[in-house]
């Protein structure tokens, strides 16, 4: 054990040359940052993973029952034996094949039994009450970390001039601020890399999970290796487009909508503005060629610089889908959803309840369809992006 620390920890791979762990330990006069003070982040994760439960459910909640927005969740499907064994034993997805077998056996026609599956599967998705509680704490989150990252940022010499970052690297002291703000930005990202998996399960699971790595990654290592100041910067900017994209989805979810168009307008333009110019052209500019030219680059000085590319690919994948929205609400005046949807959404016949092919009586099933199209004006498209989810940005 001793020796594969001795060769995690390889000076050589950290630090620039002719630095070792010895010239950054602590002392009277000066602190520098510790890899040991990361594991602090662990804990205050399952702390702010707790608030965050205490706040949905005192302080959203309310909210949200305030402005009247439902806990109903998407439209139940039917009860039915044979399907649901199926789609809970074998597959969620059944194949053509599959699908020809069911509806003889049924006596359904494949439309309905595809039908039965769509709203099977949306059957599991939270309700409207639970993505509000989830965005309005996420709202909170974002609003009070770039508010402190502001506040802190405007009284530093690094804001202004991105070669602050470089002089005197890595001798550069760890402030009270910088630590606090490090610190709680880790353990938020841990807390929700691990609520991942618990919230709501979205298409491009893999690229958040991704994209949480990413942002784990570059929070320890700008620590670790005293890259503090510019990581200070990265996060600032990523704070800034969050606190937008969660407010619109508030207003979305409490049907809010010219207010909806409105904010999402604004994220679209902060962020495409801020994550393809100013993040390329501040931040991979001082971390690829300001750094180089006053520090020289060293191992982790381009493993920092690789996670710093991959962030720009990431933000290059969500500018096309904000994109693709925007383009399709202008053409169309309207926006059914994302191609992030939780929900499988598809025509107001579609989301109609699969009627029993023998029992049902003309009556009952029209009055399936007037329900099915009651759920469907909750959940519809009426408006800039009704129904829609939006790219979670950190």
């Amino acid at each position: 054990m001793a020796g594969i620390l001795a060769w995690f920890w390889n000076e050589r791979f950290w630090l620039p040359h002719n630095v070792t762990w010895a010239d950054l330990k602590n002392t009277d006069e000066a602190t520098f940052p510790q890899a040991e003070d990361l594991y602090l982040a662990c804990p205050l994760a399952f702390c702010i993973f707790m608030i965050r439960l205490v706040f949905e459910r005192f302080i959203a909640r309310p909210c949200a029952m305030g402005l009247k927005i439902q806990a109903n969740g998407p439209q139940k499907a039917q009860p039915n034996a044979i399907l649901e064994k199926v789609f809970t034993a074998i597959t969620k997805h059944p194949d053509e094949k599959r699908l020809e077998g069911l509806s003889k056996q049924l006596d359904w026609d494949v439309r309905t039994i595809q039908r039965w599956f769509r709203q099977r599967r949306n059957q599991e998705k939270p309700s409207t009450l639970a993505r509000f509680c989830e965005s309005m704490w996420r709202f909170t989150f974002y609003l009070y970390i770039f508010t402190y990252g502001v506040r802190f940022l405007k009284k530093t010499a690094w804001l202004w001039n991105t070669k602050e970052c470089w002089y005197n690297y890595p001798y550069q002291p760890l402030t009270v601020d910088i630590h606090y703000y490090y610190i709680l930005e880790l353990s938020f990202y841990l807390s929700l890399f691990f609520s991942q998996f618990t919230d709501i399960r979205r298409k491009d699971f893999l690229i958040m999970f991704l994209h949480h790595v990413t942002t784990i990654s570059l929070i320890t290592f700008s620590y670790v290796n005293n890259m503090a100041r510019v990581g200070t910067l990265v996060m600032c900017l990523h704070d800034a487009a969050d606190v937008l994209i969660e407010a619109a989805k508030m207003a979305n979810y409490a049907k809010c909508q010219i207010l909806c168009n409105l904010l999402f307008a604004m994220f679209a333009i902060l962020f495409i503005s801020s994550r393809l110019g100013v993040y390329p052209v501040w931040i991979l500019n001082t971390t690829l060629f300001e750094s180089w030219e006053i520090v020289g680059p060293y191992p982790s000085w381009w493993v920092f610089n690789l996670l710093l590319i991959l962030l720009q690919l990431l933000h290059s994948f969500w500018s096309y889908l904000i994109v693709k929205t925007a383009c399709r609400a202008i053409s169309k005046g309207k926006v059914s959803k994302d191609d992030r949807s939780d929900i499988e959404s598809s025509s107001d016949e579609d989301d109609s309840p699969p009627p029993n092919h023998k029992h049902h009586s003309s009556s009952s099933s029209i009055s399936s369809s007037s329900t099915a199209n009651g759920t469907n004006k909750n959940h519809g498209t009426n408006g800039y992006l009704t129904g829609a989810t939006y790219p979670d940005e950190h």
